[in-house]
């Protein structure tokens, strides 16, 4: 790894941590019962990071890229640790469904969109 690719990712970290942001911000002002931003963000993340590894599997994208829009863009975009601590402040308000259905329910949903993502890469 050069120290150029270790700048991009982290900048590319960045923008995806602002996209993260903005969009949770977006959906938190329209949904408020249930943490819906944080779903679409991890989905999403877990859709596009499986695209991307697919397409450096394929060959399709150079592996500093996939460093760069994978580890970088998709790491800062994503994030497991607020779900988690949405799952259990749901929990905690006595919300036990929404809570199982926040947890559970993104991590299969996250996974079926890697599992897709992943797929879609290497056919490309």
């Amino acid at each position: 790894m050069t120290a150029l690719v270790l700048v991009v990712v982290a900048v590319g970290g960045g923008v995806g941590a602002a996209l993260r942001f903005v969009l949770d911000g977006v959906v938190k002002a329209r949904v408020t019962r249930f943490p819906l931003g944080t779903l679409l963000i991890n989905v999403s993340g877990s859709l596009v990071l499986g695209f991307v590894t697919g397409l450096g599997e394929a060959g399709t994208l150079a592996a500093p890229m996939v460093a760069v829009l994978g580890t970088g863009m998709m790491g800062g975009y994503t994030t497991f640790s607020t779900a988690s601590v949405e799952t259990v402040q749901l929990l905690r308000s006595g919300k036990t469904r929404l809570a199982v259905l926040n947890g559970l329910g993104m991590l299969v949903v996250s996974v079926g969109a890697a599992a897709l993502g992943l797929q879609l890469g290497r056919n490309t």
